[in-house]
């Protein structure tokens, strides 16, 4: 596997190194000892699996007491993946980086603890898939509004327009009122 950086140096592309043939492909999208050969020593204790329709917006999502880092990539479909450091002892506190994910270019993306996380499906019948470092925690989790304009997020809307985002998404605080992890 080949990691990439992004504009925010803990967040991580993840390149799998994929086997195909006539016959279809094969890659580990997670091995243990090769992660933390590569600096990404980390133990998952939950998987999760979004569907969405194009057009639907998830995020920006955080728990703040159990904060979770995410192993996430698309297995059908195409997503716009976005991370937020919501560190306020980070130099890159409300800094943004983003990368598309999706089960044609086979990339993951890795977003430790201390980051929001949000992404927007650029097709219909888009799988979502994550490996957690901690359990969900209803009552933990905080939402920060995806157009937040301190963070101003590119957002590939395109002809999308408006995207379809849940009630709760849609009442997520600024990041100036949001709490946020020290």
């Amino acid at each position: 596997m080949k990691l990439v950086d992004t504009r925010l140096p803990e967040v991580k592309i993840v390149e799998p190194r994929i086997f195909g043939d006539e016959r279809g492909f094969f890659f580990e999208s997670w091995n243990a000892r090769d992660y933390a050969g590569a600096g990404l020593e980390q133990t998952f204790v939950q998987d999760n699996h979004s569907r969405s329709a194009r057009g639907v917006l998830r995020g920006l999502h955080y728990q703040l007491e159990k904060p979770q880092g995410k192993l996430v990539r698309v297995i059908s479909g195409r997503a716009f993946d976005v991370a937020v450091d919501i560190r306020r002892s980070s130099p890159r506190f409300g800094q943004w980086a983003g990368v598309e994910l999706s089960a044609e270019n086979k990339r993951l993306l890795w977003i430790p603890p201390g980051f929001a996380h949000g992404f927007l499906s650029l097709e219909d019948g888009t799988d979502f898939v994550y490996k957690c470092t901690d359990y969900y925690a209803p009552d933990d989790e905080r939402a920060i509004l995806w157009r937040d304009a301190r963070i101003a997020i590119d957002w590939p809307l395109g002809a999308l327009g408006q995207p379809l985002v849940s009630a709760k998404d849609a009442r997520g605080s600024s990041l100036t009122e949001a709490d946020v992890y020290p």
